[in-house]
């Protein structure tokens, strides 16, 4: 995966990383706020040698120093410097957590030695980082004593008591601090912040991974080997204006139909299909949707349209063109009335044939010799049949009733369908000898300047309300209204 890549999942998957980097601010407060808030005093030693003043007395005593002083760093927090200094200071603690607080650095070709001690009272840090400065320079004053035998000498008198070899001098007292050393409001923000980042990213890219659905129309013609036909963008208002008339008609949705329509119509020069069917794998891909505003664009092109609802179990076509449902299919199947008796007429001179009462096994029907009877009687009247019909994976009724049909058209909701679905759904098709002429990709994400780089090009402004004064009964009235 490129750069480029990643930034699209990045941005595709954006609320998530939103969230994770909410996450992480929340948690950068929360350590701020909870935490105690710990001060730090800071002490600092000189070590000494009693060296003469020859220069190389003076050179031999600074090696000497520098030798000394690490080894004095790691006796800072002993409990001989820290046991005396609480009962001095008498401290709320113990001598071994007081050494826990205690800590110490000897710069490199130095002889000197900073003393720090944190404490959540910043005067209490103060003091005692003074008072371990002064035990600790006793101690090591005591340590490098050197210890010989007491004897007399020749003329009676006791030997000189002997000298430490160093001394440890404060060259900088502790003074009580003012800003406290934990927490770091500004750190811990931005630690939280890229842990929050990087969290969100690496959530998304999980996601990604995980994510089986299909994401754009050029993932689904790789996958399928299916012509991409047309890519539907999604549009809010097709809940509410599922047909693309009146002022929807000069929308993106139905350009797209429209383009649907001309790709359909060149897919097959030679052996033009007139009867198509229009299914999806599941249901909620939009195919109902997909089959009428085909059937919509191919009436208003001047091409004589019938749209026939064949999904018995949910039919949709007749609530979406507000048309009659109780008779239609179904009666003609049964022999109950003719298909010119039952047939409906909607917007743009469509002709619709509606599902009609649901029956019990709609499955038989669908794939009966009566049903392939009734599909061709319609192709001789009308140059176009398009024939919605129920959802592949679910139940058995498109199997039955594709081969009947001269060409189907796959229709797959964009970023909801996995690969394994319109997989098995295709495999169904052909496995039947089904015809499959092309995909529908459906209720994609468009760039928000329309058709790629050019922008609202040939769309026509929206016609302003006149008055009218036919009747509300107008048939196109009604199909806009559905």
């Amino acid at each position: 995966m490129d750069l480029r890549g990643f930034l699209s999942i990045v941005v595709r998957r954006w609320p998530s990383c939103a969230a994770c980097l909410l996450l992480g601010a929340l948690a950068a407060w929360a350590v701020n706020t909870l935490t105690t808030p710990v001060y730090e005093a800071r002490t600092q030693l000189f070590v000494a040698t009693h060296a003469g003043s020859d220069t190389m007395q003076l050179n031999q005593g600074q090696s000497f120093s520098q030798a000394r002083v690490l080894s004095y760093a790691n006796i800072v927090n002993t409990r001989q410097v820290t046991e005396p200094v609480v009962k001095e200071l008498r401290l709320p603690t113990t001598p071994d957590e007081l050494a826990g607080r205690i800590r110490a650095e000897a710069p490199v070709n130095t002889v000197l030695i900073d003393i720090l001690v944190s404490d959540t009272d910043r005067r209490r840090a103060a003091r005692t980082a003074n008072a371990v400065a002064v035990r600790f320079s006793q101690v090591i004053e005591r340590l490098e004593t050197p210890r010989v035998a007491h004897s007399a000498n020749d003329s009676g008198m006791a030997a000189a008591a002997p000298v430490s070899p160093v001394t440890l001098g404060v060259t900088q007292r502790a003074t009580v601090p003012s800003v406290p050393v934990s927490p770091r409001p500004l750190l811990n923000f931005a630690v939280g912040l890229l842990g929050g980042l990087l969290l969100g990213v690496a959530f998304a890219a999980l996601r990604e991974t995980l994510d089986t659905t299909i994401k754009t129309a050029e993932a689904l013609s790789e996958l399928t080997a299916l012509p991409p036909l047309a890519t539907i963008p999604f549009d809010n208002d097709a809940p509410l204006h599922p047909v693309t008339v009146g002022e929807a008609a000069h929308s993106p949705r139905a350009e797209a139909f429209r383009r649907l329509r001309t790709n359909l119509q060149f897919a097959q020069v030679g052996e033009r299909p007139r009867i198509i069917s229009v299914t999806s794998s599941l249901p909620g891909e939009g195919k109902t949707n997909t089959a009428a505003n085909l059937a919509v664009s191919l009436a208003r092109a001047g091409i004589a349209t019938c749209l026939v609802d064949a999904d018995l179990r949910r039919p949709c076509v007749a609530r979406t063109f507000g048309l009659v449902q109780d008779a239609g299919l179904t009666n003609v199947l049964i022999g109950q009335a003719s298909a010119e008796d039952v047939m409906q007429e909607a917007t743009a001179g469509l002709a619709v044939l509606t599902s009609g009462p649901m029956p019990p096994n709609p499955t038989e029907l669908l794939s009966s010799a009566r049903m392939g009877e009734v599909l061709q009687e319609l192709a001789a009247c009308y140059e176009v049949v398009i024939v919605d019909t129920a959802p592949l994976l679910p139940v058995a009724d498109t199997v039955g009733l594709a081969p009947l049909t001269q060409g189907t058209l796959l229709v797959v909701r964009a970023s909801k369908t996995s690969r394994e679905q319109v997989r098995t759904a295709v495999d169904s098709l052909r496995n039947v000898g089904a015809r499959p002429l092309g995909a529908v990709f459906n209720m994609a994400e468009v760039a928000k300047g329309g058709y790629g780089s050019y922008g609202t090009y040939g769309e026509l402004p929206a016609p302003r309300p006149a008055v009218r004064h036919r009747a509300a009964s107008d048939p196109q009235d009604t199909g806009a209204r559905g």
